[in-house]
């Protein structure tokens, strides 16, 4: 039986990577750096997941041995490219400048209204669930999800399956009781792993990821309905069911 549905956030509530991009970006600007990552670049380093691992990836990359920084201060420089970026994110949310994926929101309302759980297990840091949830959900937002899982609490990033080892646990489920919803092949490694079915809707970013495994493909959660989930996940569940994503 279907009990609760657990949701990536970047790229899977909301399709929020183009105004992440261009929070790195002004973050490199405001600190003094001639960095700049396009859409290319951005797409490749998505493969790296969480922010301040993503900056310290692109920096080792550049600038192999760094010299001039010690352990400490490159962590500090680290952490404060980070902080201008999570500013300029969520200002950039405050002006509606990212709102939540088609069909997301009424499959979450439909979710509640029939009983079940609503968990959220992601890489991205508090402030950036907050101020994208509080747009779209309204003041009292977190009050529609039993747990969530987000940077703070799970420092080990995807595809490692520790947020969603995570949630099961403050869930209470077994994970043939859920269904996660995620956009990379990250995400869907992550979940899978931690026993997970998941249905993947992919951004422009991760379209060329490999989904298999995934129980369904999907450009987005349009007319999507907890049927359809029901479905899918009892199908899953089914032992000897080999799983082929086919965007529908």
């Amino acid at each position: 039986m279907l009990r609760a549905l657990i949701f990536d956030v970047d790229g899977t509530l909301a399709d929020t990577e183009s105004a992440h991009r261009a929070a790195f970006n002004y973050a490199f600007s405001e600190f003094g750096l001639d960095w700049h990552w396009d859409d290319a670049q951005y797409t490749a380093l998505l493969e790296i997941s969480g922010g301040k691992e993503r900056i310290l990836h692109y920096w080792r990359a550049r600038q192999p041995e760094l010299r001039e920084l010690g352990a400490t201060a490159l962590q500090d420089a680290v952490n404060r490219l980070h902080e201008l970026k999570t500013a300029a994110y969520g200002a950039a949310v405050n002006q509606g400048e990212v709102a939540l994926r088609p069909g997301v929101l009424a499959l979450m309302e439909a979710a509640m209204a029939q009983g079940l759980q609503l968990a959220i297990a992601t890489t991205t840091s508090p402030v950036n669930i907050a101020a994208l949830l509080r747009r779209a959900m309204g003041p009292d937002w977190r009050l529609n999800f039993t747990a969530i899982g987000d940077a703070s609490t799970a420092p080990i990033k995807k595809p490692h399956p520790q947020v969603y080892l995570q949630m099961l646990a403050a869930l209470g489920l077994d994970a043939s009781h859920c269904l996660a919803f995620e956009d990379s092949a990250n995400g869907l490694r992550a979940a899978t792993a931690a026993g997970l079915s998941t249905l993947v809707t992919p951004t422009r970013y991760t379209a060329h990821h490999d989904f298999s495994g995934a129980v369904q493909v999907l450009p987005s959660l349009t007319g999507v309905d907890l049927a359809q989930l029901r479905h899918w996940h009892a199908q899953a569940q089914q032992p000897g069911v080999t799983r082929q994503p086919a965007l529908a």
